[in-house]
């Protein structure tokens, strides 16, 4: 069992937390988010806290224990101060752009790559960097992801996209004999 579920997860003042026909919401300054539950995890919400619990002792009941814990830990996270994923983009030429809710990238490809911002995540640009930020943790990190397998970092030179802070083990280059 996991020792982080077993600690109830405590509601922020400002926040309303709701459990209907097992889809958890939670409401925030920030903005709205819900969850489907599955069967296997109980929940209930006294005084301000957020209490889970195993329906049964199987294996998946176990193994989601702790995840449905770092999941509310994250709604209501996200609806009080919200989530920022910061990307580095290296290279000579390489660009990006906002209009709306597309991101146009000239990353050094025959033509620009667009891609479509998810509702409920914002990007802004400066310079090389590309600060996302949104509510919901999993959509946010799903479009990094996204974001960085367009044009991942390369060993030798080091161009790409990135995260910020992120280190790219470099290779040595062809040596001239």
């Amino acid at each position: 069992m996991s020792r982080l579920g077993k600690i109830p997860v405590v509601i922020p003042a400002g926040v309303e937390a709701t459990m209907t026909d097992g889809v958890l919401t939670i409401k925030g300054p920030k903005g709205t988010l819900s969850f489907k539950m599955r069967k296997d995890i109980s929940f209930t919400i006294v005084d301000g806290k957020i209490t889970l619990a195993p329906t049964n002792e199987t294996r998946l009941a176990s193994a989601l224990f702790g995840t449905y814990a770092a999941i509310v830990r994250n709604l209501l996270k996200g609806v009080t101060t919200g989530f920022t994923r910061v990307m580095q983009i290296e290279g000579v030429g390489y660009r990006a752009e906002v209009s709306g809710q597309k991101l146009t990238l000239n990353l050094g490809f025959s033509h620009p790559v667009i891609m479509e911002i998810p509702p409920g995540i914002t990007a802004v640009i400066e310079k090389n960097l590309i600060t996302i930020t949104g509510i919901d943790k999993e959509a946010l990190g799903q479009f990094a992801a996204n974001l960085r397998k367009v044009r991942k970092p390369e060993p030798y030179k080091g161009k790409g996209i990135r995260y910020q802070g992120e280190h790219i083990i470099r290779k040595q280059g062809k040596k001239a004999s």
